[in-house]
């Protein structure tokens, strides 16, 4: 059963992950996510059934459009198959399919939030809030969770201000808040704060290095790799603070 599962996750997690190409595309356009249906964003012919299955149809098509020829950006399968490893961690991490899909799927949206970000320095508060709203229900204490998100968001709100009157412009961002309160729900107070340690010493190297190069670089997706890597590793992480505040 344990395997089934796990297959299960996996081949949910490719199919989420198609969804989410629709999302990263559509959402920053003002576009349906509905209509029109799936079409070549080139010639805008609309995609057979066998064009859209996760990662084999781009491997069928050898990358290139059906119809048009046109090439198919790379984001589609990697963006499929880092969903599936996302789904198949957390049911590994939680060991309940259904805790596991709550959990992949914050996960999941703070996936799409990132490539967003990356790609049109925007963050949609749909999906924002989204991640958020799952996050609360995505551990066994829902009213600890909603307790550490409001800590969370408040305390950023109080450094965005802080920042912001020291800096002489706006240092962080609305989404910025969302993210440290979705961060509080999953990770707790200890794990969390460690979190936003960890995605500053991530992002500090790449920083230095692009900003010689002046260009602008988000800082959302080093909160949602940091929150990533301390939920799965959340164990050798306690051990860590434990041994730090001894």
């Amino acid at each position: 059963m344990q395997d089934i599962n796990l297959y299960l996750s996996g081949l949910l997690g490719l199919l989420i992950g198609s969804f989410l190409n629709v999302l990263i595309l559509r959402i920053p356009k003002d576009e349906s996510i509905v209509f029109p249906s799936s079409h070549c964003t080139k010639c805008g012919k609309t995609l057979k059934w066998w064009h859209n299955i996760p990662v084999l149809s781009y491997i069928f098509l050898r990358g290139k459009c059906y119809y048009c020829k046109d090439k198919i950006s790379l984001q589609y399968p990697i963006v499929e198959i880092f969903s599936s490893i996302i789904f198949v961690i957390s049911y590994i991490k939680t060991g309940d399919l259904a805790h596991g899909f709550a959990v992949a799927l914050v996960f999941d949206i703070l996936l799409a939030l990132s490539i967003i970000d990356f790609r049109y320095k925007a963050v949609p508060d749909s999906l924002n809030l989204t991640a958020l709203t799952i996050s609360l229900f995505a551990t066994t204490d829902i009213v600890t969770s909603f307790t550490n998100a409001l800590l969370f968001a408040g305390g950023f709100t109080l450094l965005r201000f802080y920042v912001s009157f020291f800096a002489k412009k706006e240092a962080m961002g609305e989404a910025d808040i969302m993210i440290a309160a979705t961060i509080g729900a999953m990770l707790g107070i200890k794990l969390g704060i460690f979190c936003i340690f960890l995605s500053a010493v991530i992002a500090l190297p790449v920083f230095l290095i692009v900003g010689k190069k002046d260009i602008q670089l988000p800082f959302i997706p080093f909160l949602a790799l940091s929150l990533m890597i301390t939920y799965f590793f959340d164990f050798y992480f306690i051990k860590l603070i434990s041994w730090l505040y001894e």
